[in-house]
């Protein structure tokens, strides 16, 4: 079978288009047939090299996929050859015709959702879906601000939150994305490149400030949302590029609390509840992934490229 294979952590031109062995499952795994790869941010600072988590090389990026079941190894139980699914973790890589997962970290994917939208799931999903409900314990009728709303975690967080019944404003750097953030539910949209947006948001909250605010790039934005929180506000930190100074004083007169969270921190357990969560919301069309871009599997460097430096729109996704 084909698959992107990384000989040595750098660019995305490390990213190689191989031959390799077909997966056979073990106990308790599964085979699928891959139809769809997402590709997550998280999947080039690994490339890089950059990343907490260092795979041995060579080896062969990413987590998430949706496609059918190929086969299955003895004790696996509730899937089956033939199920669509997605896969919430890969023992072999995502990016490739073919992927080995341990039957825990594969989900039935609802006939309602596309592959493309079941490879933007995982992450995405479960990340959103962790910081808003678990991390933050955001509660029905707060206010939530999702500061870069409309990639894949932005858009999972827009929809999770308005449908457990939050006020959710969202913003984005571009009118498309905006749209976008619109479109899948944010009560209000703001353009974050705009001078005095955060204004904006104090007359939204009516000077009191958002309950919530999930940060998809802290080390530009953790300042400002320190200035805009409530009292007994919550920041979860999702995403960050570097580093900021801040003045602790704002987090003090507030009572307030910066989080931070990674997905792979999560427990077997919570996962499970996690995804049921998520399986549920997308059979009854609460959730609905995003796909803004599909790309063949041959250009994994092109997607690596444009996951970073492309104004955030959905999901990418690459297509055996």
């Amino acid at each position: 079978m084909k698959a992107i294979r990384v000989h040595q952590f750098g660019g995305p031109e490390v990213l190689e288009l191989e031959d390799v062995p077909d997966p056979k499952p073990g106990e308790w795994q599964v085979v699928v047939q891959v139809k769809a790869a997402g590709v997550n941010p998280y999947d080039t600072y690994m490339r890089q090299g950059s990343y907490a988590i260092k795979p041995d090389l060579p080896y062969t990026p990413g987590s998430d996929a949706a496609g059918i079941v190929e086969s299955v190894g003895t004790g696996v139980q509730g899937i089956a050859p033939g199920d669509r699914v997605y896969v919430g973790g890969s023992i072999s890589g995502a990016y490739a015709e073919k992927t080995l997962a341990d039957a825990w970290q594969v989900h039935l994917l609802p006939s309602n959702i596309s592959f493309a939208q079941g490879a933007g799931v995982n992450v995405p999903y479960a990340t959103a879906f962790r910081a808003l409900w678990r991390i933050a314990r955001a509660q029905s009728g707060e206010t939530v601000f999702i500061h870069g709303a409309s990639g894949g975690v932005g858009i999972a967080a827009v929809q999770l939150a308005r449908a457990g019944g939050c006020t959710v404003i969202g913003t984005g750097g571009t009118e498309r994305g905006r749209e976008l953030v619109a479109s899948q539910g944010a009560h209000h949209v703001l353009d974050h490149r705009a001078p005095g947006y955060l204004d904006n948001l104090r007359k939204i909250t009516m000077g009191r400030g958002p309950d919530v605010i999930l940060e998809m790039l802290a080390n530009v934005n953790m300042a400002k949302d320190l200035s805009a929180l409530a009292t007994r506000g919550r920041i979860v930190v999702i995403g960050n590029r570097g580093n900021i100074e801040i003045n602790p004083r704002e987090i003090m007169q507030r009572d307030a609390a910066v989080l931070g969270m990674v997905l792979w921190n999560t427990s077997r357990p919570e996962l499970a509840s996690i995804h049921a969560g998520i399986v549920a919301g997308l059979e009854n069309g609460s959730l609905s992934p995003v796909v803004g871009t599909e790309l063949p599997l041959a250009e994994a460097a092109r997607a690596h490229q444009s996951v970073i430096e492309q104004q955030a729109y959905g999901k990418i996704v690459l297509v055996p």
